[in-house]
């Protein structure tokens, strides 16, 4: 079963404690495809500008995706500046240029539309909604957004919301979306606005999940040493959605396979921040998501 994916593919300079890199493979679309084609077939939709160099198209295209998607435009790739604080969590953004990414308009090329499992990675809303309207009932819908669009975009937000059947969010934008300040009662007001399921990231306290059969808590991998975080959370995306894909998950299906789908997300997702870009992500084999997924059962077994 192939999944969709309609988000960014850019540029990152990322600086850390370590050390300094300039414009990397970054992105929610390269990283989420990377991710998920370790378990399915995956569509990517994005643009990138004439200075996107062809070794990185080709290195999706080498790991299964499809960047038929993935439309070149006259003028410079979406460019993000970042430097994490010694804790290797805070961050500050030192610019965001985004180049063609401002006028993205994304265009499913023929036959894509009865894709059956959608990423709608962290755009607009209303690019978001469009990306929907094209689709042709879908099975399952996952949508991640941020506090920018929450802050500014409600009413569009709230539309689409309406018909994703789950929403990838951290504490803070579950608490800003819903008004609540407890995580159960937030994800009970998210799910009042269409979303079947919430997962809740908390870094690097795991993440939770909320489902129409109960609650789960999910542990992070604990590692030694933490390189460059960015991009944990489109990877973890990208082991969730895949494992559903892989194993055909409806939206009126139980949780079972859902939180199967969090240790697997979780499991892909660790191996991010354990070097720059996509490189942890993009070197990952199926043996490697199964180590980490015996150890996160073993954390998670009295």
């Amino acid at each position: 079963m192939c999944i969709l994916v309609v988000g960014s593919v850019a540029y990152d300079t990322v600086e850390t404690v370590h050390e300094r890199r300039e414009r990397q493979l970054g992105g929610s679309a390269s990283f989420f495809s990377l991710a998920a084609a370790l378990y399915a077939p995956v569509r990517a939709v994005g643009v990138v500008g004439d200075d996107f160099r062809q070794e990185d198209l080709d290195l999706l295209a080498a790991h299964g995706v499809d960047i038929a998607g993935i439309e070149r435009r006259s003028g410079s790739t979406f460019h993000w500046s970042g430097r994490y604080h010694d804790d290797m969590i805070e961050r500050d953004t030192l610019a965001t240029e985004l180049g063609v990414f401002a006028d993205f308009h994304p265009q499913l090329p023929a036959g894509w539309e009865g894709s059956p499992y959608v990423l709608l990675a962290n755009i607009h809303p209303d690019l978001q909604f469009d990306v929907l309207e094209a689709v042709a009932d879908p099975k399952l819908v996952v949508l991640d957004t941020m506090n920018l669009w929450i802050k500014t975009t409600r009413a569009s937000l709230e539309r689409v919301l309406r018909r994703v059947d789950v929403l990838l969010v951290n504490d803070s934008e579950a608490r800003l979306l819903s008004g609540m300040t407890g995580l159960a009662a937030a994800a009970d007001a998210i799910m009042a606005m269409g979303p079947k399921r919430v997962v809740i990231k908390k870094g690097e306290h795991g993440a939770l999940f909320f489902g129409p059969e109960g609650v789960l808590a999910v542990p992070a991998v604990l590692l030694s040493e933490v390189v460059d975080p960015t991009g944990a959370g489109d990877s973890f995306a990208g082991g969730f959605l895949g494992h559903l894909a892989r194993v055909a998950a409806h939206r009126d299906d139980g949780d079972a396979e859902f939180r199967e789908a969090m240790i697997q997300g979780t499991a892909v997702a660790s191996h991010c921040p354990e070097d720059f870009s996509v490189a942890p992500i993009a070197d990952l084999t199926s043996e490697d998501v199964a180590q980490r997924v015996a150890w996160l059962r073993a954390m998670m077994t009295p």
